[in-house]
């Protein structure tokens, strides 16, 4: 280390990219701190996102369940009764645990916590609670959070209009819930509370569901949360939002066009997507600007347009998702360390945690067609798959698009009860460049969920078994 530098490595941000980054960095012998002003390590992710909602995910799951959905089907007679708040403090201490894990990770590997927020004074300093701090390379990993919504002011505190940390603390179930976005997170949120009983509208200003996906999986997602009770309504803007006691009037226009109409509601929650965290880094005192989306441009090495100033995670161009945000953090401290880390940002899979579940990874139809790509496409329902038939849970289904020249894997996506486990077959599949003959014909354990994957690969060429 260059005596003049208090780290060899400064992290700024411990959330999935940054505590993974300042962690890798000090396996590999580099003098590393990480800056964080949360009063816990792990970021949105395991403070307010993916954990906290997975946890309330699968505690509403087992709810429904025992409230008359997939126990009577199987003739087991129960009244569950709510208690809310147990559930919300088992979904606590989960969050406290991990959380806790990671502090002791960093204890492990001796990476230094510092603790506040931190500013740029030129290309090697920060400023953290006052203190200077100098370091040879920094990172910033500061991820996203919530987008405001105009003319719907989010209170958390007053528990009535919510963003997705709101969403994840209600003191009570919604008589109404409306959710104001159509994506992961509302969708996610929204099926938590409709499981708990509440009545859910969701709002969404295009046509469809979850922007980005498959068009065929965005359909049947839709199909499948109107079966199970959730109003849909498509290709409306919310404008505005005026909370009454315990009611909340929204102003809807017509995406199209047309008269405004209001909606009621006892709760809204606003989930149109999140954007980078970037205020009050001091970007331009380190020679840093963005871009017009807000984001810090990186280059393939993650290196930023200052040489030792690197970027990884939601600040940066590309998904914002924890996974991601993880394998740029071991990437970019590898390049740090002279070695060569490198992510594949074509085989990203992505998860929506619903019931059932919706992954995909690769290129969608859509986009294969757009960049004028000839593909072969294989599905095969989850109807015909014997396991799922077996747990009398056949929703979905999985499919394959393949290069229609050399049957390579562009892309995979699936809706079933285990698609976000599924699709890491996918996605190594992928990465190591198989063909939907590859997977095909390899032996998968029978009866499993995972069999329609192998059953789509053999669609592809026009020949599964079971359809």
């Amino acid at each position: 280390m260059a005596e003049n530098y208090d780290y060899d490595v400064l992290v700024i941000g411990a959330g999935p990219g940054g505590y993974v980054a300042a962690i890798r960095a000090a396996q590999l012998g580099l003098k590393t701190a990480c800056v964080e002003s949360r009063a816990t390590l792990g970021g949105t992710c395991l403070n307010v996102g993916c954990i906290p909602s997975k946890a309330l995910l699968h505690g509403s799951e087992l709810f429904e369940e025992a409230a008359g959905g997939h126990f009577a089907t199987w003739g087991i007679t129960a009244t569950p009764t709510l208690d809310l708040g147990k559930m919300m403090a088992e979904k606590t201490k989960a969050v406290g645990e991990l959380t806790g894990g990671v502090e002791f990770l960093f204890k492990k590997n001796k990476v230094t916590w510092l603790k506040g927020h931190a500013a740029f004074e030129d290309a090697h300093t920060v400023t953290v609670a006052g203190e200077k701090v100098t370091a040879r390379d920094i990172v910033i990993a500061t991820g996203s959070s919530v987008t405001p919504l105009p003319g719907v002011t989010v209170d958390n505190a007053g528990k009535r209009i919510v963003d997705s940390t709101g969403a994840l603390d209600l003191e009570e179930v919604p008589a109404h819930l409306v959710v104001i976005g159509g994506g992961v997170i509302g969708l996610e949120l929204g099926s938590v509370w409709r499981r708990l009983g509440a009545k859910v509208t969701v709002v969404e200003y295009l046509d469809q569901l979850l922007p980005g996906m498959d068009g065929e999986v965005r359909k049947e997602a839709a199909k499948i949360f109107k079966k199970q009770g959730m109003e849909m309504m498509l290709g409306h803007k919310v404008t505005g939002a005026n909370v009454d006691g315990s009611t909340v009037t929204l102003t809807l226009e017509p995406a199209a066009g047309g008269e405004a109409k209001t909606l009621t509601a006892s709760h809204v929650l606003v989930a149109i997507g999140r954007r980078p965290n970037t205020e009050g880094l001091g970007l331009e005192k380190a020679g840093l600007s963005l871009n017009n989306r807000g984001q810090i441009e990186i280059d393939h090495d993650f290196t930023t347009a200052v040489p030792n100033i690197w970027a990884i995670g939601d600040v940066v161009p590309g998904p914002m998702l924890a996974h991601k945000a993880e394998d740029e953090g071991i990437a970019v401290a590898e390049n740090i360390a002279g070695l060569t880390g490198i992510v594949n940002h074509d085989v990203i899979p992505s998860v929506v945690y619903t019931a059932p579940e919706i992954a995909g990874v690769g290129i969608t139809e859509e986009q294969a067609k757009d960049k004028g790509l000839a593909v072969k496409v294989g599905k095969f329902p989850m109807m015909a798959n014997s396991r799922a038939k077996a747990n009398r849970d056949t929703d979905g289904f999985v499919k394959v698009i393949a290069d229609a020249e050399t049957d390579r894997v562009v892309g995979v996506w699936m809706i079933n009860s285990l698609a976000g486990t599924m699709i890491a077959q996918a996605a190594q599949a992928m990465e190591f460049g198989a063909t939907s003959e590859d997977i095909a014909y390899t032996c998968h354990a029978h009866p499993t969920h995972a069999e329609a994957f192998k059953e789509a690969a053999m669609a592809v060429t026009g020949k599964p078994i079971h359809m």
